[in-house]
């Protein structure tokens, strides 16, 4: 790799700046995170090194036997000394395969049970990540944190920090044995040094930037494969016939894969080549020499036998060692990108001291509470980490349907000064246009986002201050679209409370209108419903999600009852199943019919984030505002369909 139009005084000049420019660092604060993550395994480390340091000297005496055999064993025609000869050369690498192999047990032990460790401490802090997080990093590259980041963690404590331990103790342990045979011819070994440490340095930067290349290569066509190959994803595919345009983009994102692989295989053998030849360089000096020290009686001809083997032992962690530093660093870019996760700031957390509420009566209360989808002032998901090779968004994705409109680079308020209260076991209905402000008070009442300004409290307790352990325990959510994982019904229903007994849970299904249905299937609740669920049917799945709820048996109840896509006999079956989740809980409802309407204790009017009205039926009609306009352009339009439907939630 040459520098033209400069003199070799300039091109060592350009090494110098160019090394200096992209050097790769290993802070002292990432190498004490990573001996943290190591600190509990430090007794099999030790017989690791331990190990290494036996295996290292006893690859030492094969070349002194050789010497042996050459010097005295075979001139005197000594056969006992030429027996005891052979079963060194027998037993000497049998000791090192033995060896060998009780250090990989360890080692393995080792960086299995880091790579463990940090794999769990991983995901248990995406897990407690807010839901912001998750709108705003794709699935793909999660599991690209967790899976090919983690495993290059792995290979760095595995691989690089045992290669650069057992090298450094190889070069030591074979450079006090050749000096002790012979100084002068050391010395000729090791002048060709330079020849080492050059080209070392500055392929050993181009590969580090190839490394961290492919890493962001591979996340991103991980996050492809996620969202095209999922059931959503799929089904959207076939629906607009993309199948072909995807298969094109994910063979560029491919290409890149493939093309960053071959070049840093390339890379990796011209540079071995060259190390190649400097090793041979360095052997043909030494046996040129020594030969000529042979001819002049100075030297045996075992001796220089044993020291062209040692030769060899010396060049090859000579050659690694030149480049320990970079390789090294280069391996610590696994670490990096995985502490990088795990660096990300907690939103959504448990304030010090925050109590623990066994029971709740049910009065809930919005006080003067504002909200806006903006960033937190850091990164909220992995693509706001500026090191990703793309600047950070810092603003999560928005719910959909309100998104708020952007006025001189600052979104504007979701909710704005919003106050109401629910007493213990009423049924509040939120009504309003899209993009209101509808979805996000349902957000905030479980917690997964916190107001930007004002307070949700729970029988007087700000949410902020109660554990969400015992806030999620409270508090049962039932969302418009869906979820169910793929795994059995009884698998499904147990999330809610795993210790459910099946006369509990087909109590909750029988309840939730879908135990029928269930006992049915061929397998019963062991039936698996497919992925997301995608083997029921809508209805199907929304009741199964609701006796989900019913097990969980919490005291607060938020709802998005949205049925509008369902038969009128699914939408009949549902509505009576949420009619009777809902009797004696606290009901926070997002009403799509007329009947949970009428029967609402309170009916909160939600208008461009603002809470516009509020009141039963009956005073907001007279009103003649809002609700008046929605009740005749959108919930008028119900009367007398839920009848004929059969259904018992028709106009009164």
């Amino acid at each position: 790799m040459g520098f033209h139009g400069a003199g070799g005084g300039n091109w060592f000049a350009f090494i110098r700046y160019d090394e200096e420019r992209d050097r790769p660092r290993v802070s002292r604060a990432l190498l004490g995170r990573v001996i943290g993550y190591a600190r509990p395994y430090a007794g099999q480390a030790g017989l690791v090194i331990a190990l290494i340091v036996v295996i290292s000297l006893l690859e030492l005496v094969p070349p002194l036997l050789y010497r042996d055999l050459i010097d005295r064993a075979l001139p005197d025609r000594d056969a006992t000394r030429l027996g005891w000869l052979a079963l060194g050369m027998i037993g000497i690498p049998l000791l090192v395969g033995l060896a060998g192999v009780a250090q990989r047990y360890l080692n393995a032990r080792v960086g299995e049970g880091i790579i463990y460790d940090l794999r769990c401490a991983l995901y248990a802090h995406m897990q407690r990540m807010s839901l912001r997080f998750f709108t705003d990093t794709r699935t793909g590259e999660m599991m690209s944190r967790l899976n090919n980041d983690v495993v290059g963690a792995q290979r760095a404590v595995t691989g690089t920090l045992v290669s650069i331990i057992t090298n450094l103790v190889s070069l030591l342990s074979t450079l006090a044995i050749m000096i002790s045979l012979e100084w002068r011819l050391t010395l000729l070994g090791v002048v060709i040094l330079p020849l080492f440490v050059l080209p070392a340095r500055r392929v050993g930067r181009i590969l580090r930037q190839l490394v961290r290349q492919q890493m962001t290569e591979n996340a991103e066509m991980n996050a492809l494969m996620n969202e095209t190959l999922n059931v959503s994803g799929a089904l959207l595919v076939k629906l607009f016939g993309r199948e072909p345009d995807e298969v094109t983009r994910f063979g560029e994102r491919a290409r890149q894969v493939r093309d960053i692989g071959v070049r840093q295989a390339l890379v990796g053998r011209w540079f071995f080549m060259g190390l190649s030849l400097a090793g041979a360089l360095g052997t043909a000096l030494v046996f040129w020499v020594g030969g000529h020290l042979v001819l002049r009686g100075t030297f045996t001809v075992g001796t220089i036998i044993a020291f062209g083997s040692y030769l060899n032992q010396l060049y090859g962690p000579l050659a690694a060692l030149t480049n320990a530093r970079v390789d090294f660093a280069t391996s610590m870019v696994s670490f990096e990108r995985v502490f990088e996760v795990l660096d990300l700031p907690l939103e959504i957390q448990d304030r010090p001291g925050a109590v623990q509420l066994q029971q709740a009566d049910g009065r809930v209360c919005f006080e003067n509470v504002s909200f806006r989808y903006s960033g937190t002032g850091g990164p909220v998901g992995l693509e706001d980490i500026p090191r990703f090779g793309r600047p950070g968004r810092g603003t999560a994705p928005y719910l959909a349907g309100e998104k708020p409109v952007v006025v001189e680079g600052e979104p504007r308020y979701a909710l704005q000064d919003v106050s109401f209260e629910i007493r213990p076991g009423q049924l509040v209905a939120l009504v309003g246009p899209s993009g209101a402000g509808k979805t996000t008070i349902t957000y905030l009442l479980p917690r997964l986002y916190d107001p930007t300004e004002g307070c949700v409290t729970l029988d007087g307790h700000d949410l902020r201050d109660v554990q969400l352990a015992s806030l999620a325990l409270l508090m049962g959510m039932v969302t418009q679209e869906t979820y169910l994982f793929h795994d059995t019904v009884r698998a499904n229903l147990l999330f809610a409370k795993p210790d459910a007994t099946q006369a509990e849970m087909e109590a909750a299904c029988r309840a939730a209108n879908i135990h029928e249905l269930i006992a049915e299937m061929p397998q019963g609740y062991d039936t698996v419903v497919g992925e997301r669920g995608y083997r029921l049917s809508g209805g199907e799945k929304q009741r199964v999600s609701i006796a989900r709820v019913i097990l969980k048996n919490p005291r607060v109840l938020v709802l998005d009852e949205a049925t509008s896509h369902l038969d009128s006999h699914s939408e009949w079956l549902i509505q009576e199943a949420l009619e009777r989740v809902m009797v004696g809980r606290t009901s926070l409802v997002i009403a799509h019919r007329l009947s949970t309407v009428l029967s609402a204790d309170c009916i909160l009017v939600l208008d461009g984030g603002r809470l516009v009205e509020q009141g039963t039926h009956a005073q907001l009609l007279a009103r003649n505002g809002l609700y008046a306009d929605l009740y005749h352009t959108q919930f008028r339009a119900q009367e007398g369909q839920g009848t004929r439907a059969g259904s018992p939630g028709g106009s009164p």
